[in-house]
Protein backbone atom coordinates (compact mmCIF):
# COMPACT_ATOMS: atom_id res chain seq x y z
CA UNK A 1 0.00 0.00 0.00
CA UNK A 2 1.19 3.51 -0.83
CA UNK A 3 0.66 6.33 1.65
CA UNK A 4 1.73 9.79 0.56
CA UNK A 5 3.74 11.91 2.98
CA UNK A 6 4.33 15.05 0.88
CA UNK A 7 3.50 16.44 -2.56
CA UNK A 8 5.78 19.14 -3.98
CA UNK A 9 4.62 21.33 -6.86
CA UNK A 10 7.52 22.81 -8.82
CA UNK A 11 6.30 25.65 -11.07
CA UNK A 12 8.88 26.10 -13.84
CA UNK A 13 9.17 28.30 -16.92
CA UNK A 14 11.34 27.34 -19.89
CA UNK A 15 11.86 29.09 -23.21
CA UNK A 16 11.49 26.91 -26.30
CA UNK A 17 14.52 26.88 -28.59
CA UNK A 18 12.14 27.69 -31.45
CA UNK A 19 8.67 29.28 -30.94
CA UNK A 20 5.87 26.84 -31.85
CA UNK A 21 2.89 27.95 -33.94
CA UNK A 22 -0.36 26.16 -34.80
CA UNK A 23 -3.73 27.38 -36.05
CA UNK A 24 -4.92 27.99 -32.48
CA UNK A 25 -1.89 29.17 -30.57
CA UNK A 26 1.68 30.42 -30.40
CA UNK A 27 4.04 29.24 -27.64
CA UNK A 28 7.44 30.75 -26.79
CA UNK A 29 7.72 30.42 -23.00
CA UNK A 30 6.41 27.12 -21.66
CA UNK A 31 5.04 27.00 -18.12
CA UNK A 32 4.83 23.62 -16.41
CA UNK A 33 4.09 22.22 -12.98
CA UNK A 34 6.25 19.27 -12.01
CA UNK A 35 4.51 17.09 -9.43
CA UNK A 36 6.73 15.21 -6.99
CA UNK A 37 5.04 12.77 -4.62
CA UNK A 38 6.95 11.18 -1.74
CA UNK A 39 5.67 8.27 0.32
CA UNK A 40 6.35 7.26 3.93
CA UNK A 41 9.38 5.23 2.81
CA UNK A 42 10.96 8.32 1.22
CA UNK A 43 10.50 7.10 -2.35
CA UNK A 44 9.46 9.76 -4.87
CA UNK A 45 7.48 9.65 -8.10
CA UNK A 46 7.20 12.37 -10.73
CA UNK A 47 4.40 13.68 -12.92
CA UNK A 48 3.70 16.86 -14.87
CA UNK A 49 0.84 19.24 -15.60
CA UNK A 50 0.84 19.61 -19.40
CA UNK A 51 -1.81 22.34 -19.58
CA UNK A 52 -0.81 25.62 -21.20
CA UNK A 53 -0.78 29.11 -19.70
CA UNK A 54 -4.01 30.00 -21.50
CA UNK A 55 -6.99 27.75 -22.40
CA UNK A 56 -6.32 27.48 -26.14
CA UNK A 57 -5.98 23.67 -26.27
CA UNK A 58 -8.46 22.68 -23.55
CA UNK A 59 -10.28 24.63 -20.85
CA UNK A 60 -7.49 23.90 -18.34
CA UNK A 61 -4.55 26.20 -17.61
CA UNK A 62 -1.50 26.02 -15.38
CA UNK A 63 -3.27 28.28 -12.87
CA UNK A 64 -6.49 26.23 -12.73
CA UNK A 65 -4.50 23.00 -12.44
CA UNK A 66 -2.51 24.42 -9.51
CA UNK A 67 -5.75 25.29 -7.73
CA UNK A 68 -7.23 21.84 -8.37
CA UNK A 69 -4.12 20.07 -7.17
CA UNK A 70 -3.52 22.15 -4.06
CA UNK A 71 -7.09 22.62 -2.86
CA UNK A 72 -8.90 19.47 -4.03
CA UNK A 73 -6.98 16.58 -5.56
CA UNK A 74 -3.99 16.36 -3.24
CA UNK A 75 -6.14 16.55 -0.06
CA UNK A 76 -8.34 13.76 -1.46
CA UNK A 77 -5.27 11.65 -2.26
CA UNK A 78 -3.69 12.14 1.16
CA UNK A 79 -6.69 10.65 2.92
CA UNK A 80 -6.17 7.33 1.13
CA UNK A 81 -3.83 4.37 1.07
CA UNK A 82 -3.33 3.27 -2.52
CA UNK A 83 -2.85 -0.28 -3.70
CA UNK A 84 -2.68 0.56 -7.42
CA UNK A 85 -2.63 3.78 -9.52
CA UNK A 86 -5.96 2.80 -11.12
CA UNK A 87 -7.49 3.58 -7.71
CA UNK A 88 -7.06 7.31 -8.34
CA UNK A 89 -9.89 7.32 -10.86
CA UNK A 90 -12.23 6.33 -8.03
CA UNK A 91 -10.70 8.82 -5.58
CA UNK A 92 -11.16 11.71 -8.05
CA UNK A 93 -14.52 10.55 -9.38
CA UNK A 94 -16.53 13.44 -7.92
CA UNK A 95 -14.20 16.08 -9.41
CA UNK A 96 -15.53 16.78 -12.89
CA UNK A 97 -13.10 16.87 -15.83
CA UNK A 98 -9.84 18.75 -15.05
CA UNK A 99 -8.07 15.82 -16.67
CA UNK A 100 -4.63 17.41 -16.92
CA UNK A 101 -4.52 18.18 -13.21
CA UNK A 102 -5.61 14.61 -12.43
CA UNK A 103 -3.13 13.11 -14.91
CA UNK A 104 -0.17 14.92 -13.33
CA UNK A 105 -0.84 13.41 -9.91
CA UNK A 106 -1.74 10.01 -11.30
CA UNK A 107 1.45 9.97 -13.39
CA UNK A 108 3.54 10.62 -10.28
CA UNK A 109 1.77 7.76 -8.51
CA UNK A 110 2.42 5.43 -11.47
CA UNK A 111 6.14 6.30 -11.30
CA UNK A 112 6.19 5.72 -7.54
CA UNK A 113 4.21 2.47 -7.87
CA UNK A 114 6.60 1.07 -10.48
CA UNK A 115 9.60 1.96 -8.31
CA UNK A 116 8.08 0.22 -5.31
CA UNK A 117 7.35 -2.84 -7.48
CA UNK A 118 10.96 -2.80 -8.67
CA UNK A 119 9.99 -2.58 -12.35
CA UNK A 120 10.07 -0.03 -15.13
CA UNK A 121 6.97 2.04 -15.82
CA UNK A 122 6.70 0.33 -19.21
CA UNK A 123 6.55 -3.09 -17.55
CA UNK A 124 4.04 -1.81 -14.98
CA UNK A 125 1.81 -0.70 -17.86
CA UNK A 126 2.21 -4.07 -19.66
CA UNK A 127 4.35 -2.56 -22.41
CA UNK A 128 5.95 -4.97 -24.86
CA UNK A 129 8.38 -2.98 -27.01
CA UNK A 130 12.07 -2.50 -26.28
CA UNK A 131 12.21 0.60 -28.48
CA UNK A 132 9.71 3.01 -30.00
CA UNK A 133 9.71 4.82 -33.32
CA UNK A 134 9.60 8.61 -33.16
CA UNK A 135 7.76 11.28 -35.11
CA UNK A 136 8.18 15.03 -35.29
CA UNK A 137 5.86 18.02 -35.52
CA UNK A 138 6.57 20.98 -37.79
CA UNK A 139 4.84 24.22 -36.86
CA UNK A 140 3.21 26.54 -39.42
CA UNK A 141 5.75 28.64 -41.29
CA UNK A 142 6.78 29.31 -44.89
CA UNK A 143 6.96 26.27 -47.18
CA UNK A 144 10.68 26.79 -47.71
CA UNK A 145 11.37 26.93 -43.97
CA UNK A 146 9.18 23.91 -43.26
CA UNK A 147 10.78 21.78 -45.98
CA UNK A 148 14.19 22.80 -44.67
CA UNK A 149 13.20 21.58 -41.19
CA UNK A 150 11.77 18.37 -42.61
CA UNK A 151 15.00 17.70 -44.53
CA UNK A 152 16.95 17.86 -41.27
CA UNK A 153 14.47 15.56 -39.53
CA UNK A 154 14.66 13.07 -42.41
CA UNK A 155 18.44 13.08 -42.02
CA UNK A 156 17.98 12.46 -38.29
CA UNK A 157 15.95 9.34 -39.10
CA UNK A 158 12.50 10.31 -37.81
CA UNK A 159 9.74 7.94 -38.95
CA UNK A 160 6.63 10.17 -39.19
CA UNK A 161 6.13 13.84 -39.96
CA UNK A 162 3.23 16.01 -38.84
CA UNK A 163 2.56 19.48 -40.19
CA UNK A 164 0.06 21.97 -38.88
CA UNK A 165 -2.54 23.24 -41.36
CA UNK A 166 -5.38 25.76 -41.36
CA UNK A 167 -7.95 26.87 -43.98
CA UNK A 168 -5.63 29.64 -45.14
CA UNK A 169 -2.55 27.39 -45.33
CA UNK A 170 -3.25 23.84 -46.40
CA UNK A 171 -3.47 22.69 -50.05
CA UNK A 172 -0.53 24.73 -51.30
CA UNK A 173 1.50 23.82 -48.22
CA UNK A 174 0.94 20.06 -48.49
CA UNK A 175 1.50 20.18 -52.25
CA UNK A 176 4.80 21.99 -51.73
CA UNK A 177 5.97 19.42 -49.19
CA UNK A 178 4.87 16.51 -51.39
CA UNK A 179 6.80 17.86 -54.38
CA UNK A 180 10.00 17.69 -52.36
CA UNK A 181 9.12 14.55 -50.36
CA UNK A 182 6.77 12.39 -52.48
CA UNK A 183 6.92 9.31 -50.23
CA UNK A 184 7.32 10.94 -46.82
CA UNK A 185 5.15 9.41 -44.01
CA UNK A 186 3.18 12.65 -43.72
CA UNK A 187 0.11 13.70 -41.75
CA UNK A 188 -1.70 17.00 -41.25
CA UNK A 189 -3.03 18.42 -37.96
CA UNK A 190 -5.85 20.95 -38.28
CA UNK A 191 -6.51 21.64 -34.57
CA UNK A 192 -10.28 22.01 -35.18
CA UNK A 193 -9.88 24.84 -37.69
CA UNK A 194 -12.37 23.50 -40.30
CA UNK A 195 -16.14 22.91 -40.48
CA UNK A 196 -18.38 20.75 -42.67
CA UNK A 197 -18.58 23.73 -45.03
CA UNK A 198 -14.97 22.90 -45.90
CA UNK A 199 -15.65 19.33 -47.09
CA UNK A 200 -14.62 20.04 -50.68
CA UNK A 201 -11.40 21.68 -49.53
CA UNK A 202 -10.57 18.79 -47.21
CA UNK A 203 -11.32 16.30 -50.01
CA UNK A 204 -8.57 17.96 -52.04
CA UNK A 205 -6.10 16.65 -49.47
CA UNK A 206 -6.96 13.06 -50.47
CA UNK A 207 -4.69 13.37 -53.52
CA UNK A 208 -1.56 13.71 -51.38
CA UNK A 209 -1.56 10.28 -49.74
CA UNK A 210 -1.54 11.52 -46.17
CA UNK A 211 -1.38 9.05 -43.30
CA UNK A 212 -4.25 10.92 -41.63
CA UNK A 213 -5.82 14.32 -41.01
CA UNK A 214 -5.89 15.04 -37.30
CA UNK A 215 -8.86 16.79 -35.65
CA UNK A 216 -10.21 18.74 -38.65
CA UNK A 217 -13.52 19.68 -36.98
CA UNK A 218 -14.66 20.95 -33.58
CA UNK A 219 -12.93 19.71 -30.45
CA UNK A 220 -16.20 18.54 -28.87
CA UNK A 221 -17.56 16.79 -31.97
CA UNK A 222 -17.83 13.18 -33.07
CA UNK A 223 -21.06 13.41 -35.14
CA UNK A 224 -19.80 15.70 -37.90
CA UNK A 225 -16.48 13.87 -38.00
CA UNK A 226 -18.42 10.72 -38.89
CA UNK A 227 -20.10 12.59 -41.75
CA UNK A 228 -16.75 13.91 -42.93
CA UNK A 229 -15.01 10.54 -42.71
CA UNK A 230 -17.61 9.09 -45.10
CA UNK A 231 -16.57 11.68 -47.69
CA UNK A 232 -12.80 11.25 -47.34
CA UNK A 233 -10.46 8.44 -48.34
CA UNK A 234 -7.84 9.83 -45.92
CA UNK A 235 -8.29 8.58 -42.38
CA UNK A 236 -9.41 11.05 -39.73
CA UNK A 237 -7.50 10.98 -36.45
CA UNK A 238 -9.29 12.29 -33.37
CA UNK A 239 -7.39 14.19 -30.69
CA UNK A 240 -9.30 16.79 -28.64
CA UNK A 241 -12.61 14.95 -29.20
CA UNK A 242 -11.44 11.95 -27.17
CA UNK A 243 -11.11 12.65 -23.45
CA UNK A 244 -12.45 9.35 -22.07
CA UNK A 245 -12.66 5.73 -23.17
CA UNK A 246 -16.41 6.26 -23.54
CA UNK A 247 -15.72 9.01 -26.08
CA UNK A 248 -13.50 6.58 -27.94
CA UNK A 249 -16.17 3.87 -27.90
CA UNK A 250 -18.82 6.20 -29.31
CA UNK A 251 -16.48 7.58 -31.99
CA UNK A 252 -15.54 4.08 -33.11
CA UNK A 253 -19.18 2.95 -33.24
CA UNK A 254 -20.15 6.04 -35.26
CA UNK A 255 -17.23 5.65 -37.66
CA UNK A 256 -15.90 9.10 -36.77
CA UNK A 257 -12.24 8.19 -37.21
CA UNK A 258 -9.74 5.60 -38.37
CA UNK A 259 -7.01 6.56 -35.88
CA UNK A 260 -6.91 7.95 -32.32
CA UNK A 261 -4.20 10.09 -30.77
CA UNK A 262 -3.77 9.34 -27.06
CA UNK A 263 -2.32 12.06 -24.83
CA UNK A 264 -2.27 11.02 -21.17
CA UNK A 265 -2.80 14.60 -19.99
CA UNK A 266 -5.85 15.08 -22.16
CA UNK A 267 -7.57 11.89 -21.03
CA UNK A 268 -6.78 12.07 -17.32
CA UNK A 269 -3.74 9.84 -17.04
CA UNK A 270 -2.10 6.56 -17.92
CA UNK A 271 -4.94 4.40 -16.58
CA UNK A 272 -7.50 5.93 -18.95
CA UNK A 273 -4.89 5.90 -21.74
CA UNK A 274 -4.59 2.13 -21.29
CA UNK A 275 -8.37 1.72 -21.46
CA UNK A 276 -8.49 3.65 -24.74
CA UNK A 277 -5.54 1.68 -26.10
CA UNK A 278 -7.17 -1.65 -25.24
CA UNK A 279 -10.52 -0.63 -26.74
CA UNK A 280 -8.87 0.52 -29.96
CA UNK A 281 -6.83 -2.68 -30.18
CA UNK A 282 -9.99 -4.80 -30.02
CA UNK A 283 -11.57 -2.66 -32.75
CA UNK A 284 -8.49 -2.56 -35.01
CA UNK A 285 -8.06 1.20 -34.59
CA UNK A 286 -4.36 2.13 -34.48
CA UNK A 287 -3.23 4.65 -31.88
CA UNK A 288 -0.23 6.89 -31.37
CA UNK A 289 1.03 9.06 -28.53
CA UNK A 290 0.66 12.81 -28.99
CA UNK A 291 2.87 15.52 -27.55
CA UNK A 292 2.16 18.69 -25.59
CA UNK A 293 5.51 20.52 -25.73
CA UNK A 294 6.12 18.86 -22.39
CA UNK A 295 9.29 18.41 -20.36
CA UNK A 296 11.23 15.17 -20.25
CA UNK A 297 9.24 13.98 -17.26
CA UNK A 298 6.06 13.65 -19.32
CA UNK A 299 8.16 12.49 -22.27
CA UNK A 300 9.40 9.61 -20.12
CA UNK A 301 5.81 8.67 -19.27
CA UNK A 302 4.92 8.82 -22.98
CA UNK A 303 7.81 6.53 -23.90
CA UNK A 304 6.53 3.93 -21.44
CA UNK A 305 2.97 4.25 -22.72
CA UNK A 306 4.04 4.00 -26.37
CA UNK A 307 5.66 0.63 -25.60
CA UNK A 308 2.16 -0.92 -25.54
CA UNK A 309 1.36 -3.14 -28.51
CA UNK A 310 -1.27 -1.06 -30.35
CA UNK A 311 0.85 2.10 -30.52
CA UNK A 312 1.64 1.18 -34.11
CA UNK A 313 2.16 4.72 -35.47
CA UNK A 314 5.23 6.76 -34.43
CA UNK A 315 4.19 9.38 -31.89
CA UNK A 316 5.22 12.95 -31.05
CA UNK A 317 8.11 11.66 -28.94
CA UNK A 318 11.43 13.05 -30.08
CA UNK A 319 14.76 14.13 -28.62
CA UNK A 320 14.50 16.66 -25.79
CA UNK A 321 17.13 18.76 -27.57
CA UNK A 322 14.57 19.65 -30.24
CA UNK A 323 12.82 21.84 -27.69
CA UNK A 324 15.11 22.62 -24.76
CA UNK A 325 18.65 23.88 -24.25
CA UNK A 326 19.16 21.46 -21.36
CA UNK A 327 17.26 18.34 -20.33
CA UNK A 328 15.60 18.04 -16.92
CA UNK A 329 16.47 14.35 -16.72
CA UNK A 330 19.53 12.17 -16.96
CA UNK A 331 20.34 10.45 -19.22
CA UNK A 332 19.11 12.91 -21.82
CA UNK A 333 16.14 11.64 -23.84
CA UNK A 334 17.55 11.20 -27.30
CA UNK A 335 16.29 9.61 -30.50
CA UNK A 336 18.88 7.66 -32.47
CA UNK A 337 17.99 6.95 -36.10
CA UNK A 338 14.40 7.87 -35.29
CA UNK A 339 14.05 5.48 -32.36
CA UNK A 340 14.19 5.74 -28.57
CA UNK A 341 15.10 2.80 -26.35
CA UNK A 342 12.46 2.08 -23.71
CA UNK A 343 14.25 2.28 -20.34
CA UNK A 344 14.24 -0.77 -18.10
CA UNK A 345 15.33 0.99 -14.93
CA UNK A 346 12.71 1.31 -12.18
CA UNK A 347 9.89 3.83 -12.63
CA UNK A 348 10.19 6.30 -15.49
CA UNK A 349 13.78 5.16 -15.95
CA UNK A 350 15.35 8.61 -15.83
CA UNK A 351 16.84 10.63 -12.97
CA UNK A 352 15.35 14.08 -12.41
CA UNK A 353 18.16 16.66 -12.17
CA UNK A 354 17.08 18.87 -9.28
CA UNK A 355 19.75 21.49 -10.00
CA UNK A 356 18.25 22.00 -13.45
CA UNK A 357 14.70 22.05 -12.06
CA UNK A 358 15.73 24.75 -9.57
CA UNK A 359 17.34 26.77 -12.36
CA UNK A 360 13.99 27.09 -14.14
CA UNK A 361 11.78 27.07 -11.06
CA UNK A 362 9.57 30.12 -10.52
CA UNK A 363 8.01 28.89 -7.28
CA UNK A 364 7.66 25.77 -5.15
CA UNK A 365 4.78 24.58 -2.97
CA UNK A 366 5.16 21.73 -0.48
CA UNK A 367 1.99 20.10 0.83
CA UNK A 368 2.34 17.81 3.84
CA UNK A 369 -0.08 15.07 4.74
CA UNK A 370 -1.95 16.16 7.87
CA UNK A 371 -3.69 12.77 8.13
CA UNK A 372 -0.60 10.89 9.27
Amino acid sequence: MIKIKTVTLHHIIQTLKTPFTSSIGHVTDRESILVEVTDLDGISGWGEVVAFSTPWYTEETISTAFHLLKDLLIPLLMKESISHPDHLQHIFHNVKRNYMAKASLEGAIWDLYAKKQGVSLAIALDGEKSEIECGVVVGISSISKMTEQISQYVEDGYKRFKVKISPDQDIELIEGIRKKFPSLPLMADANSSYSLNDIDRLKELDQFGLMMIEQPLAADDIIDHAKLQQKLTTRICLDESIVTSEDARKAIELGSCGVINIKPGRVGGLSESKKIHDLCKVNNIPVWCGGMLETSISRAHNIALASLANFSIPGDISSSSRYWEVDLVYPEIKAVDGKITVPRAEGIGFHVQMDIVKKYRDSVTVIKNSYI
